[in-house]
């Protein structure tokens, strides 16, 4: 079996098209018999009811007035109430056609049935281009042929049905088209921008208005888009940054690659192996940022121990530790929170200008958080947010020895943007600086 065609789906308007018709005719058709079984059929039997009792006195009343008075009152009846009298039965042979008549006419026929105590049907017949309905009743002694005009039953149920149908599905395709402007349109835009994404095209963000969801909707792409972008702008600037920092060792090798042809000696293999270590170190650093959007699962983890564990690769009496007793055990990721605090102490040690860090584990009863203080330099605070950013040193220089190889807060950036922890920079009080890993709240110690 072929698989059905993109093409061959009817769109979201259609859907909404038919939809709302045949809600509509399901409606229509449910309040029609409501208000007919309920409320037209009643009123119709009573007012059929009385005009039955109104031919029938009519008829009545009409033999018992005196010949000279008949004609006033045929002229009234006719004036007033639309009736007309007439001696002659109706219909050629003067019992009447059981045609088809509308609901109306039949309960007045039951109406004079069960008055007269005769069943007989109306009698249809088309005078002066009118039609006029007959019924034969007693009259004294004999039959007085009692009839009315066809204009007189006004009613007309099945053509108010038609039109209020016919009105309702014009408004229901209005509705569905109106709803499509409210739900294809944004969703076609959204369509048009995820392609844009997909190719890695320059994308404008989609407008955040509309329905609730269609906004939500349109929140959450924008989310995605950004974060698509800062993902390709990162891989940029890391290709750039990778390039760049390996032409250096790369020019250095060939260089010693020469004098090696000419006068091999021991310095110039040790400066090969330095420069092979340092490229290999940038490309361990690389892979170390590509693999920070990889989520780990939580585990139970011992922070006192972990903290002492990253600390202890530290010169003794270098790394000061200082934690809460209350902070024992939390579900974190182990792998990821010890890459987070051992690149932030590894670039405190590197700034701290021969003073000792701290390493801080506190809890405020609301969210814990893990602190590395140190009483180095500091940054400036125009450059706070951007020591974040692949490659980007504070410090001028290109030397591994002096400013690291930029990498170290990116990879702390993306791994606390992977697992919802919040990263806090600033400057610490009588010189230096302190950076905070605020954990979520959902983050408790396991004895609260």
């Amino acid at each position: 079996m072929n698989p059905p065609r993109a093409g061959s789906h009817a769109s979201l308007a259609q859907q909404n098209a038919i939809t709302l018709a045949i809600i509509f005719v399901i409606f229509e058709l449910v309040t029609v018999v409501a208000v007919a079984l309920l409320v037209m059929a009643p009123m119709a039997r009573r007012s059929a009811d009385d005009l039955a009792n109104l031919m029938i006195l009519s008829a009545q009343t009409w033999s018992e007035l005196p010949p000279e008075t008949r004609v006033d009152f045929e002229t009234e009846l006719a004036k007033n109430y639309q009736l007309a009298l007439r001696a002659e039965p109706p219909g050629p042979s003067g019992t009447g056609n059981d045609e088809w008549h509308s609901p109306y006419l039949y309960f007045l026929e039951v109406a004079l049935n069960e008055k007269t105590g005769h069943v007989q049907h109306l009698t249809r017949e088309v005078i002066a281009g009118t039609g006029w309905y007959w019924r034969s009743l007693p009259a004294g002694g004999s039959n007085l042929s009692v009839g009315f005009p066809q204009r007189r039953i006004g009613a007309q149920p099945f053509v108010a049905f038609l039109i209020t149908s016919a009105i309702g599905l014009v408004l229901a395709l209005l509705a569905a088209l109106w709803l499509a402007r409210r739900s294809v349109v944004p969703l076609a835009r959204l369509e048009a921008a995820a392609g844009r994404v997909g190719r890695g095209e320059a994308l404008a963000l989609l407008p955040e208005t509309g329905p609730r969801e269609l906004a939500a909707l349109a929140r959450r792409f924008n989310a995605m888009a950004t974060q698509v972008g800062d993902l390709l702008t990162a891989r940029t600037t890391l290709l750039a940054g990778v390039s760049h920092d390996l032409r250096t060792p790369l020019a250095r090798m060939r260089l010693a690659l020469a004098l090696l042809e000419t006068s091999p000696s021991p310095k110039l293999i040790a400066r090969l192996e330095n420069d092979i270590e340092e490229m290999d170190r940038l490309i361990g650093h690389v892979l170390e940022l590509a693999r920070g959007i990889e989520r780990e699962p939580p585990a139970a983890v011992d922070l006192p121990q972990l903290l002492a564990d990253i600390a202890a690769v530290a010169p003794d009496g270098q790394v000061l530790v200082r934690i809460e007793p209350r902070l024992r055990l939390l579900m974190l990721p182990p792998s990821a929170l010890r890459r987070v605090i051992g690149n932030l102490l590894d670039n405190a040690l590197r700034y701290a200008a021969g003073h000792a860090v701290e390493l801080v584990a506190e809890y405020d009863g609301e969210r814990a958080r893990i602190g590395v203080l140190d009483r180095g330099p500091g940054i400036p605070s125009e450059q706070m947010s951007a020591v974040f950013q692949p490659f980007h040193r504070v410090e001028g220089s290109r030397s591994p020895t002096t400013g690291g190889a930029g990498l170290g807060l990116a990879i702390v950036r993306q791994l606390a943007d992977t697992y919802g922890w919040e990263v806090v920079m600033r400057p610490r009080a009588n010189g230096g600086l302190e950076v905070w890993l605020i954990l979520p709240p959902d983050v408790r110690p396991s004895d609260t």
